[in-house]
């Protein structure tokens, strides 16, 4: 069974920062793209940034300049460094990343974190 173990959320003002951090363990023969969803209260889970396993970067309108992910693929973990957060970026965040696993047969699934909540105070 593949876990990905998110950390790094919590309260912070406005105009501050927080990074993120999303650690994938078990049988993983591969990962490909890794990324990050937020989902806001009473608003649909939609994508901010994603990677590819070569390092290849997209984001969101809303987070261009201030948001940068990357990835570390010794220890299956990818990163999202978040500055000058606004209120309007408060919202549980969610990791996500597709993964080769071994299980007598490589299996590709698609893999979701269990989400960090960010706050963030005007």
């Amino acid at each position: 069974q593949v876990q990905l173990v998110e950390s790094g959320g919590g309260l912070v003002q406005a105009g501050g920062s927080l990074r993120l951090s999303c650690a994938a363990s078990g049988s993983i023969f591969s990962i490909n793209a890794m990324a990050w969803y937020r989902q806001a209260p009473g608003k649909q889970r939609e994508l901010v940034a994603s990677i590819t396993s070569v390092g290849s970067t997209k984001y969101a309108d809303s987070v261009k300049g201030r948001f940068t992910i990357s990835r570390d693929n010794a220890r299956n973990t990818v990163y999202l460094q978040m500055n000058s957060l606004k209120p309007e970026d408060t919202a549980v965040y969610y990791c996500n990343a597709g993964v080769v696993v071994v299980a007598g047969l490589y299996t590709y699934s698609e893999v979701w974190g269990q989400g960090t909540l960010v706050t963030v105070s005007s």
